[in-house]
Order: C-alpha cells, then sequence, then structure tokens
C-alpha cells in the first residue's frame, strides 16, 4: 500500500517506495501488487492479499487528506480479520494512529541518517536508516514496543501475530540516503544535515529486518 513517493530523480534511477519494498522482500517466495492508495486506489477487501505493507511517506498521519481516513478503516478491518499487516515509517505510524495511538512531531525534531536501533531478539543495535519527525508518542493498547533508538522510544512495534511496524526504513540503502539528502537538505536544520552525512559512513544492516519481515508474514497462524 504505497502512501508516498520518492523524490523524482531518485525515482528514474534507485525506484519508487514500493520497488524498494518489493527490493528489500525479493527473493522470499512473495508476489506483490502495489496499491497507490495516495491517488485514492484501495483494494475491494481486506481478504483482497495474504498480507499488506505500507510504505512511507512525507505526509503525516495527522493531515487532512482525503485518503488517511479510508486507510484507517482498511487497516482496522484487516486487523479485526487477521490479516498481517507491516508498516515502515507512516505504514508504522498510521496503524498506530488507526488503532488509537497517539502521533506527533517528536521534541527531538528529526532524525536523519544511519541510526543505532536496541531490538528484542538482536544481540546488538542495528543501524537502519531514520527519516523523520513524526513519530508515535503513545502506542495503541494492543501494541508491545520491542525496539528503540536515543530519540525515539517506540520505534518497533509488535501486535501479537497481527502486525509489525517500525520506524526506521530497512527498505532504504546507503546510495538512496545519499540521495535523499541531496533532493531533501533544505528541509533540515544544518546541524541534523551535518550529522545525517557523517553516518552515511556507517554501513546499514537491512537484511536482519528484511528477513524478519519475512518470517512475520509467512508465520503460521
Amino acid at each position: 500500500m504505497q502512501t508516498g513517493r520518492s523524490p523524482e530523480k531518485l525515482r528514474e534511477t534507485l525506484g519508487d517506495y514500493d520497488d524498494l519494498c518489493i527490493q528489500l522482500l525479493a527473493e522470499r517466495g512473495f508476489d506483490f501488487a502495489t496499491y497507490a492508495v495516495l491517488d485514492g486506489e484501495f483494494p475491494v477487501s481486506a481478504g483482497d492479499a495474504d498480507g499488506w505493507l505500507i510504505t512511507g511517506s512525507r505526509f503525516g498521519v495527522y493531515e487532512d487528506h482525503s485518503w488517511i481516513p479510508p486507510l484507517e478503516s482498511f487497516l482496522r478491518a484487516a486487523y479485526s480479520e487477521s490479516v498481517p499487516i507491516v508498516g515502515i515509517c507512516f505504514g508504522h505510524q498510521i496503524l498506530a494512529q488507526a488503532l488509537g495511538g497517539k502521533v506527533e512531531k517528536s521534541c527531538a525534531g528529526w532524525s536523519v541518517g544511519v541510526v543505532d536501533y536496541a531490538i528484542d531478539g538482536f544481540e546488538s543495535t542495528l543501524p537502519l536508516v531514520a527519516w523523520h519527525q513524526d513519530q508515535v508518542i503513545v502506542p495503541p493498547a494492543e501494541a508491545r514496543t520491542i525496539g528503540f533508538s536515543d530519540s525515539c522510544p517506540h520505534a518497533v512495534l509488535a501486535y501479537g501475530d497481527r502486525a509489525l511496524t517500525i520506524q526506521p526504513h530497512p527498505e532504504f540503502t546507503s546510495e538512496f540516503l545519499a540521495g535523499l539528502f541531496e533532493a531533501r537538505r533544505h528541509l533540515l536544520p544544518s546541524d541534523r544535515l551535518e550529522s545525517g552525512l557523517r553516518s552515511l559512513e556507517q554501513e546499514v544492516s537491512s537484511a536482519p529486518i528484511a528477513r524478519a519481515i519475512a518470517e512475520f508474514f509467512q508465520r503460521r497462524r
């Protein structure tokens, strides 16, 4: 479920947000179909797929866009029917909001670049790409926090067998992140831009998260 688009120059060379998610989960036994929900393109029902992945977006989940309320309704239906849901960044936030959690701009400001996340089940922190101001401030009652960073206390949420959501972007590569800094540097305070650019020296470790997402979708229920 595509809720945003990558910058045009990056889209031409590295792909759009749905492409990046497909690449993340390539060769893991999945078939994919994209619904551009930001254009009002929705599945007929929650059962139209065996699972749903909601992409990132430059939009805020609390903003007044015509496609956001029906997306929340769709996710509540999928959740109630136990159709597995994975959310990334905006997807992480929209499911939390749809189920009664609170999302807002963090008092910590922008989190951009390669950031270390502590996640249950991993012996050491994982360096993943962050690109957000908004974050889940209060998780829904159904959610359990299983991952965090220094500036994002609810970075990974688990909803039993029904949903797994993550604030950072495991689908973003170092190359894509470098392009994102170039395309959207005007949005960032100078100190966050500088620290984010320095973080490019750190290798991104997305493979363990890709494996966790695949195992979540393939779990017997």
